[in-house]
């Protein structure tokens, strides 16, 4: 059974997708700020209608939606009236009324998260609780009323201690530390005093915050996005994604976005839209109304997300944020999404600037050339794709081809002299920075005991390609028979002895992988040599072998 308005078909029970397809779904979403126009940004392209409640008239997301209602989205009534409204209730931000959301479920309304998601996400303390149940990791903590219990939890998790408010607590705001317990009054103070709702956490001694974006379907399958920032070790992404999907499992409803425990599209995940297959908009959408989650995975090698904050109140705050813009539609791999919020404040969020790349280093110098920041002395013009690297200038000689192959495509490089016996230091701080620094492949040279190419091999996740260099003795086989010889799970390509040539032209197929671009040079190379050798074929059975010799 179906509620019909000019809206559309609502308030549908069944989660299947309508008969005439899902032009007909309508999602209202509590809140009309830049997620939800987001949200309608992706929803036009699934044929999704978008109607969103907020109070301001000219909300961000009024001028994409479908249909605006203009009223609070905290007032039990006016969310009752707007209900009516959808197919499925959804969230942009969870600071909403949970109550309601309850009142709504029992009379049938599809609310996506849940409204027992929305209440444990609305208080801090009570997430500690809950995932404290499920055995999620966390600092220790615990409920603080007056002085005498706020001193008592800072001789139990001694000092700095992390004080915090229950509700109405992100972006930085509703913590406060006290580094003794002579801090403890006023950090309370700040936080607007115990009748607020206060609780302390045990100081966490973190080197870097990271953001685990996730989302849950009807059918309780679950998918995670990259995790962000990206340069962590492996093992630590890997442990940071168990737990966030753990945490998603332990609550109810579709739709779970996973960061700071947000049950909804989140500001770290803006970055989606341009490097990933499926948006968090377009997966939060495919969650709450029932489709295939979507896939999460990166579709550009490197990405970067980049805010625009208010500099300054009014128009001068417009001009500053209008010329970043400028900046950055004049910078390859950039993308605006100007939120079209209608005041300008300092540190407000007008938009965000997400910058994509062939890899971080070049994303990085893309984002400095937005930002109009100036150039270090040990900051490349041009982020190096391909590290040439040899044990002895006396090997300069072989290895100047793979440079001249890769200035022949365009391909940036860097030149380096690192001996894998005489400077053993230099050759593992260049290999264990070679990813983060932006370099994708590595060309190594080396001769006679020939351990370079395989050392750096052994230290960096990246691609090596091996050059035999010929030595005073053994013509080169040594070095090439050392480096052919790694032990599995330490992979050298190995070209022929003095090759650099191919090596150079090696390294411009693998980048030619996900650079469509190097790949159609790469197609027009291969004609070249094939015209080259025709013309040489044409010309040798025109004239004889006599005048080709002598011509």
């Amino acid at each position: 059974m179906a509620w019909l308005s000019e809206f559309g078909q609502l308030m549908r029970r069944e989660f299947d997708v309508p008969v005439h397809g899902l032009s007909e779904t309508v999602v209202g979403v509590l809140g009309g700020g830049q997620l939800g126009r987001m949200m309608c940004q992706a929803a036009s392209q699934m044929a999704i209608k978008v109607i969103v409640l907020d109070p301001a008239e000219n909300c961000p997301a009024s001028a994409l939606c479908h249909y605006h209602m203009v009223g609070n989205y905290d007032d039990s009534a006016t969310v009752e009236e707007f209900a009516k409204r959808c197919g499925v209730l959804t969230v942009e931000i969870e600071h909403v009324d949970a109550t309601t959301l309850e009142k709504l479920e029992k009379q049938g309304v599809d609310c996506q998260p849940k409204a027992s998601t929305i209440r444990i996400i609305q208080d801090k303390l009570l997430q500690k609780e809950h995932f404290s149940w499920h055995d999620i990791p966390l600092p220790k903590f615990m409920q603080i009323n007056d002085l005498e219990s706020v001193k008592r939890a800072g001789d139990l998790f001694g000092y700095p201690l992390m004080i915090k408010s229950r509700r109405l607590a992100y972006d930085g705001r509703g913590n406060a530390v006290a580094r003794s317990e002579e801090d403890l009054p006023g950090a309370v103070k700040a936080l607007g005093g115990y009748d607020r709702g206060l609780y302390v956490e045990k100081w966490a001694s973190f080197i870097k915050e990271l953001a685990v974006i996730v989302a849950r379907g009807r059918d309780n399958s679950i998918i995670c996005y990259p995790v962000a920032p990206a340069n962590v070790p492996g093992k630590i992404m890997k442990l940071a994604t168990e737990v966030a999907c753990r945490a998603v499992s332990s609550l109810e409803g579709a739709g779970i976005l996973l960061n700071e425990v947000a049950p909804r599209p989140h500001n770290s995940g803006h970055q989606t839209i341009e490097s990933c297959f499926t948006s968090q908009f377009e997966q939060h959408l495919r969650a709450v109304v029932g489709l295939p989650l979507g896939d999460p995975s990166l579709k550009t090698p490197a990405a970067m997300m980049y805010n625009i904050l208010g500099e300054d109140e009014g128009e001068p705050g417009f001009l500053m944020a209008h010329q970043l813009i400028g900046r950055a539609l004049r910078t390859p791999g950039a993308t605006v999404h100007w939120y079209d919020k209608p005041e300008m404040r300092k540190q407000r969020k007008m938009g965000h600037i997400t910058v994509v790349g062939c890899s971080m280093g070049v994303v990085e110098a893309r984002v400095r050339s937005v930002l109009n920041e100036e150039i270090t002395d040990d900051q490349p013009l041009v982020t190096p794709r391909v590290g040439i690297i040899m044990g002895s200038d006396s090997d300069l000689p072989v290895m100047k081809d793979a440079a001249k192959i890769l200035d022949e495509f365009d391909v940036s490089t860097e030149v380096r002299i690192v001996s894998a016996h005489r400077t053993p230091e230099l050759m593992f701080s260049y290999a264990l920075s070679a990813l983060e620094r932006g370099i994708q492949v590595i060309i190594a040279g080396a001769g006679g005991a020939a351990h370079l190419p395989g050392m750096i091999a052994a230290l960096t996740p990246l691609p090596v390609i091996g050059v035999p260099v010929r030595a005073s003795s053994l013509d080169g086989l040594d070095s090439l028979l050392s480096i052919v010889q790694m032990p599995r799970g330490v992979p050298v390509a190995t070209v022929a002895i003095n090759n650099a040539t191919n090596a150079g032209l090696l390294a411009v197929r693998m980048l030619g992988v996900g650079d469509a671009a190097l790949q159609a040079r790469i197609v027009e190379y291969q004609e070249n040599t094939r015209d080259a050798v025709l013309m040489k074929a044409d010309k040798l059975e025109k004239g004889g072998w006599e005048d080709y010799l002598n011509s």
